[in-house]
């Protein structure tokens, strides 16, 4: 599988995850995201930011949604309540290995969120 992002082949494996973590930016993200009918808003990208925030400066650390959802609460203050369905809101599919995905991250093998 692969992307065509700006004119530019982006290899990918069968399941859509990227061959090399540098291929990834923001219009190969965007690219992701259109594949898999998901919209990119501020707070899609809060968690796409933070996935490669653990991932590159915490020992390749790929938190499940327990953690995402406990990382959040003390970032979204907007919102009257921070749980695993905000998260899912923004990735139907599952918000640790989609946004992963979309991420640019390597495929997580782990299942669910607990």
């Amino acid at each position: 599988m692969a992307y065509e992002v700006n004119g530019n082949t982006i290899e990918a494996n069968a399941n859509g995850y990227l061959e090399n973590l540098e291929d990834w930016n923001e219009d190969v993200a965007k690219v992701i995201a259109e594949s898999e009918n998901v919209t990119l808003s501020d707070k899609a990208w809060d968690i796409i930011n933070y996935l490669r925030d653990e991932y590159l400066n915490n020992n390749q650390n790929q938190p499940n949604e327990r953690n995402m959802v406990k990382h959040f609460k003390g970032v979204w203050t907007d919102l009257d309540k921070v749980d695993t369905k905000s998260l899912y809101e923004h990735f139907p599919m599952g918000p640790a290995k989609q946004a992963g995905k979309i991420a640019g991250l390597p495929e997580t093998k782990r299942k669910g969120g607990y």
